[in-house]
């Protein structure tokens, strides 16, 4: 098995020097574009949040990694999310695709096969309901939220099949985090349910991801920020109101060491034949 602790933690905690921060191209809904920058910055990356479709093609050739994100989606967005995520195929750029809302809308929902009908991520992200409404065309949800009936079961078993089918990482969040790429899965027990108190967490987690993605691998990308976005919220949680959990929040994202994340990590290794 993988030493994913230590594993995790270097990854966390590998902040590159100045004159060597990776770009990372982001884009996603104004609603947490300002959180996400800032996540980025803090993993030691730089972001660059650039979504016109005349220029999404030449800013993402000159990043490291893209993250992609369809919540508050528009014909704008749509157009060149489509357009970075061929130009990182063809740059063999890594990209996360973070798929918001797919549950609860059909114009993302048909948008998104289409997507994945003619480009193939490295990592897809979405939480339970996400996932689960990408597996299964049938199902359905209220809000972007993940919704009850998309139990814990339902969605490791849609993780680990799309993960196979689509050829890539499968990142679902949860009170429990899943990570697959159809074989081995990485289970992730760390957070707090303060995190759902304040807008675009689930973003951030994209976020992070694709920072961590500049310097690893995708399975040990999405495990790491699983587990720094759920270490820095645990620690964050003891403060009373939600304005002085955000900033505390992203001072933990900051300032997270190693040694931190090795005694509060909850990652759990397995390998899956069948599910």
């Amino acid at each position: 098995m993988t030493d994913i602790k230590n594993l995790c933690s270097d990854i966390a905690c590998g902040r590159p020097a100045a004159g060597e921060r990776a770009l990372v191209h982001c884009i996603t809904n104004p609603i947490s574009i300002k959180q996400c920058a800032d996540t980025v910055l803090s993993a030691g990356a730089r972001p660059i949040m650039a979504e016109h479709p005349l220029e999404a093609a030449e800013i993402t050739e000159t990043a490291a990694a893209l993250m992609l994100n369809t919540g508050n989606i528009t014909d704008a967005r749509m157009r060149s999310i489509t357009i970075s995520a061929q130009t990182a195929n063809k740059n063999n750029i890594p990209f996360i695709l973070d798929v918001v809302g797919i549950s609860c809308s059909r114009l993302r929902k048909e948008y998104i096969e289409k997507l994945l009908g003619t480009t193939a991520p490295t990592i897809i992200k979405g939480n339970y309901s996400e996932i689960c409404a990408l597996y299964d065309r049938s199902y359905k949800s209220s809000g972007i939220d993940a919704h009850a009936s998309a139990y814990y079961e339902k969605a490791l078993n849609s993780s680990v099949r799309l993960a196979g089918t689509l050829g890539c990482v499968i990142l679902a969040s949860g009170q429990r985090d899943i990570v697959t790429n159809g074989e081995k899965i990485f289970f992730i027990d760390n957070g707090s349910p303060r995190l759902g108190e304040i807008t675009g967490t689930g973003c951030m987690l994209g976020a992070l991801t694709a920072a961590y993605l500049t310097r690893t691998d995708a399975l040990s990308a999405a495990a790491a920020a699983c587990a720094t976005l759920g270490i820095c919220g645990e620690k964050a949680a003891r403060c009373r109101g939600m304005g002085s959990f955000s900033t505390a929040l992203f001072d933990e994202l900051s300032l997270i060491s190693k040694k931190e994340i090795m005694e509060r990590i909850r990652v759990k290794e397995d390998i899956f034949e069948t599910v």
